[in-house]
């Protein structure tokens, strides 16, 4: 059960648009290792997971992924909201509004949309809590990427933000891997068949 405040984790007000970092953006909206990617493994691998701090540590940081998916699509949308198509063709956008408009859509910066394939479960907690800090890092990274492109304060100061969380979520899941660690110290969490 959540409880959803009809508020941003953290304000958004792009008032000076730049296209470009918006399609930068993309990636963390719709790629392989966006927040709705992070958000729905999470709260998929849950399910499996043998301990109930690591049950509820999912559980948490995916609801946090999907706030901040909130965010990115926020930011995508406050960007675009107001472009002319001259400034979407500039961008390299043009294709996408051809497809989707102005609408805020699940895709890659390269227009390639989001699929289910993007989400990690294999029922295995060892693999998939290693999967997670792995996730948490690529994601940490991506920001960096991004926040390479600007030197607007309206872009850095939320980008800031969710790369912190992304390090805070690497924090949370080592120590999961830690209570793995406990519960199955020679590594294998399943009996092996023969």
């Amino acid at each position: 059960m959540w409880i959803y405040q009809k508020k941003l984790e953290f304000p958004i007000n792009i008032t000076n648009p730049d296209l470009k970092v918006a399609r930068a953006l993309m990636a963390q909206y719709g790629g392989p290792d966006s927040e709705l990617a992070a958000g729905m493994r999470y709260l998929t691998q849950r399910f499996s997971m043998p301990d109930d701090r690591i049950r509820a540590t999912l559980n948490d940081i995916g609801t946090e992924e999907i706030a901040h998916w909130e965010m990115i699509g926020t930011m995508i949308h406050q960007t675009m909201e107001n472009a002319s198509l001259a400034d979407l063709e500039a961008a390299g956008l043009l294709g996408y509004y051809t497809i989707h408009g102005k609408a805020v859509y699940p895709a890659d910066p390269n227009g390639v949309p989001f699929v289910a394939s993007y989400i990690q479960a294999t029922g295995d907690p060892i693999a998939d809590i290693a999967e997670d800090m792995a996730a948490e890092q690529k994601a940490r990274a991506t920001y960096e990427h991004i926040m390479n492109q600007t030197d607007s304060e309206q872009y850095l100061a939320p980008l800031r933000f969710l790369r912190e969380r992304e390090v805070v979520h690497f924090q949370r899941f080592s120590e999961c891997w830690n209570i793995l660690k406990e519960l199955y110290p020679d590594g294998r969490q399943n009996k092996i068949f023969k």
